[in-house]
């Protein structure tokens, strides 16, 4: 192997196997002398890869955690694997997928062969989840078009279907998607009604990049935060539920089973906590993520609230209950 730049990226690809190597065996992998790839070691080095050497018998290379990311190099498989992952977890709005694995996913998808392409859609299509996220299942392609369109500051237009089912056709410069663990959102400024809007991406479809692009403007915030301006957003379209509820069951254990933006538990003793918050989440939402705790709990308010979980507990009571003979 004689282009020296190929051979530094296939060197720089073994390397990133977590593993040592031995200069002999990475002279044979590339077809050249163990003095070439000392050579092609200090260029490396010389580029800023942190490559550390041992010596002894069973000496070889490694590459080791530096200061700053080094581009992976994948093999196909691996691209696949990855990309699969990020789409599954984007698509279903997993809590703790955020933005960040949404833009990586658009970088890697608009990088991948056609061929890879293919494979990663088709093991999608083929694919059926045993379980699912809370919020509405989303088209992971929708997700890394508005999230390349905010990176490249490029104008969307997209359908978008309404709460009350109204249609319409948006034009708008998109400015940060914003992850809640059960649902996505864009914030953008909506060029039709002249003013900022907060649209929930799985009620988008067909969006596109207009190409033109556009100078971000600044959100009517103090911060100009896009969290913060959703939250006010939500506010005003959403009554607000103060939760109060006991936990028959220790703080940790109720913690790890519920959503992050429910905030912290007070405890109550060894195997006893209480849940104080506010949220803009829906009635139903709210009753069901209390059920996954999987523990027996008291609910002190909202009025709305403890009447929902009577109601929701009275239907299952009726639905476990054994029915005569003959009845459907």
């Amino acid at each position: 192997m004689t282009d020296t730049p190929a051979r530094l990226l296939n060197l720089l690809s073994l390397l990133q196997t977590p593993r040592e190597w031995p200069g002999s065996e990475l002279a044979a992998r590339l077809d050249v002398t163990p003095r070439t790839i000392r050579r092609d070691i200090d260029r490396l080095r010389d580029l800023g890869y942190p490559v550390e050497a041992s010596r002894g018998s069973v000496g070889g290379y490694r590459l080791v955690a530096g200061t700053a990311m080094p581009p992976l190099l994948l093999d196909d498989e691996e691209a696949v694997a990855i990309a699969v992952g990020l789409r599954a977890g984007a698509g279903h709005a997993i809590e703790g997928v955020d933005e960040a694995s949404v833009r990586a996913l658009a970088k890697l998808e608009q990088v991948l062969p056609s061929r890879l392409r293919h494979r990663v859609s088709s093991l999608q299509n083929a694919t059926v989840p045993l379980t699912r996220g809370d919020g509405a299942t989303i088209d992971p392609r929708t997700l890394t078009v508005i999230a390349s369109a905010v990176t490249a500051r490029e104008r969307l237009r997209f359908g978008y279907r309404a709460r009350d089912g109204a249609a319409s056709k948006r034009q708008a410069e998109p400015y940060r998607l914003v992850s809640t663990g059960s649902r996505w959102y864009l914030v953008a400024y909506d060029l039709d009604r002249e003013d900022w809007r907060t649209f929930r991406v799985d009620r988008v479809s067909e969006p596109f990049a207009t190409g033109s692009r556009f100078t971000p403007r600044e959100l009517p915030t103090e911060s100009g935060d896009a969290a913060e301006f959703f939250a006010r957003s939500m506010s005003r379209t959403q009554p607000e539920l103060h939760i109060d509820v006991t936990f028959e069951a220790p703080a940790d254990a109720v913690a790890a089973r519920l959503p992050a933006e429910f905030g912290a538990l007070e405890p109550g003793g060894e195997h006893r906590c209480r849940l104080r918050t506010s949220t803009q989440s829906s009635l139903e939402w709210v009753a069901l993520r209390l059920a996954l705790v999987n523990c027996e709990f008291v609910a002190h308010g909202p009025p709305e609230l403890v009447e929902h979980l009577g109601t929701v507990g009275a239907r299952l009571s009726r639905a476990a209950s054994p029915r005569p003979a003959g009845r459907a």
